[in-house]
């Protein structure tokens, strides 16, 4: 640090699922010079899985992440199956189908009520002891029994489907082990509706927030940027489709398979983060910065595949027109795939091939080959290549998670923020509504 140079650091940055610092550099008049993401630890996935049999990757993956171990799983389990030309029966595929559904249901509950709805509810200037989800379930038991109840059935219904809730072990190359119990399928059905209108109730809390911090969401951090993520004919997908990317402006550039990414993926390494920076390619970097997750889906997608999920998500249009730039705006979009979650998994639940026994091919064959298998995490686009050999072991792995793809994306958004509070001194001039949580 030189003498015309102030550095703010935080370390380590909470509420998030792994590890990571935030570094902001001013100069000595209070400028903005630099706002970084550090991400401090290494992880070595790729390495790990090069020479194992590829059967197993979809059990190594999942420890990835704790949080959305359920996306690794599959993600792993398609690109094996792409990579041996396997395909499984249509039983399985709506397994896996209620099975990541599942965990988007309970992470977004999650994220929206633990690592979110205590700022807004306590305010950003409150109390720290007060934000935080204890306090929240204090100060409002009724919405802190909602919320871990909406939680606990995204977590029991992954663990029934995928074996266990968290690293779960059902997918595999073929199929789903386990083919899902009528008993199982009457428990949850039971339940369902309960979540679902507890999800309802938890719009109805949003557009409060929403309304009552109308100010800063649409005057801070709003930064454009490019956005990815996944559509089937134009439907928001989390499971299985084509993945489009959007500019600034709202046109979609690309439109493709998950296969052919690497024409549309570019790779930077910064010299700050164990991170890379992943971006649109044809734009170049950084000019080509794209953010993934809820706010880039409901963005890329022309319409939501729920009719109740699509009500929300033409309300949120109505009132921020696409392209929505307003970082803040990624909490309601995710509360609008909330809803969509909870709608597909009753549909599933309601299939009657949700209990078919035939979850999984007999006469799986590995070969040489590679394969990419993609799906939507609840924090972003997650991308699996894997390479094998004759034997079915892998021989190179190259993983796209949910980090690479957004984190450029919070650095320039950080640095929007930034200079707004330090230099233009913004946040005095919004309007923040009487704290809930006192």
């Amino acid at each position: 640090m030189t003498e015309r140079e102030k550095t703010i650091k935080i370390a380590p940055v909470t509420r998030l699922e792994g590890h990571g610092e935030l570094t902001v550099k001013l100069t000595k008049t209070g400028k903005v010079k630099d706002v970084q993401f550090n991400v401090s630890s290494t992880r070595f996935f790729e390495k790990f899985l090069e020479g194992r049999f590829a059967e197993e990757a979809p059990r190594i993956a999942p420890r990835i992440c704790g949080i959305c171990p359920e996306p690794h799983h599959l993600a792993a389990t398609k690109a094996v199956e792409a990579a041996w030309d396997v395909t499984p029966p249509p039983a399985a595929i709506k397994l896996r189908r209620l099975l990541i559904n599942a965990k988007q249901f309970s992470s977004h509950a999650l994220h929206f009520f633990a690592l979110a709805a205590p700022d807004f509810l306590a305010g950003p200037f409150g109390e720290p002891a007060l934000r935080n989800v204890v306090a929240i379930i204090k100060a409002m038991p009724d919405v802190g029994k909602m919320a871990l109840e909406m939680m606990q059935f995204g977590q029991d219904l992954a663990a029934a489907v995928g074996g266990k809730a968290i690293h779960p072990v059902t997918s595999i190359p073929g199929g789903m082990l386990n083919p899902f119990s009528e008993e199982k399928r009457d428990l949850f059905l039971k339940r369902v509706g309960q979540a679902k209108k507890q999800t309802l109730e938890t719009v109805t809390l949003a557009k409060k927030v929403v309304q009552d911090y109308w100010d800063p969401i649409t005057k801070l951090a709003v930064t454009p940027t490019y956005y990815i993520g996944m559509h089937n004919k134009g439907n928001l997908e989390i499971f299985d489709g084509n993945l489009r990317v959007m500019d600034p402006k709202g046109k979609i550039v690309a439109d493709f398979k998950p296969k052919d990414y690497r024409k549309y993926f570019g790779e930077y390494v910064p010299e700050h983060s164990y991170a890379t920076h992943i971006y649109y390619l044809p734009a170049g970097y950084p000019a080509g910065i794209w953010r993934a997750n809820t706010l880039a889906r409901v963005n890329v997608a022309d319409r939501m595949a729920t009719p109740i999920a699509q009500e929300a998500l033409q309300e949120m249009r109505d009132a921020l027109p696409r392209p929505i730039h307003a970082t803040f705006a990624y909490h309601w979009a995710r509360i609008i795939e909330l809803v969509q979650a909870i709608e597909e998994i009753e549909n599933l639940l309601k299939d009657s091939q949700i209990v078919s026994k035939d979850t999984k091919l007999s006469d799986v064959e590995p070969k040489k080959g590679d394969g990419v298998g993609c799906v939507e995490a609840p924090r972003g686009t997650l991308l699996h290549h894997y390479w094998t050999d004759e034997r079915g072991i892998i021989t190179k792995a190259n993983m796209v998670v949910a980090t690479n793809n957004n984190i450029a994306g919070i650095e320039k958004s950080l640095m929007v923020a930034a200079k707004q509070i330090f230099e233009d001194k913004a946040h005095e001039g919004l309007k923040f509504p009487d704290p809930m949580i006192k």
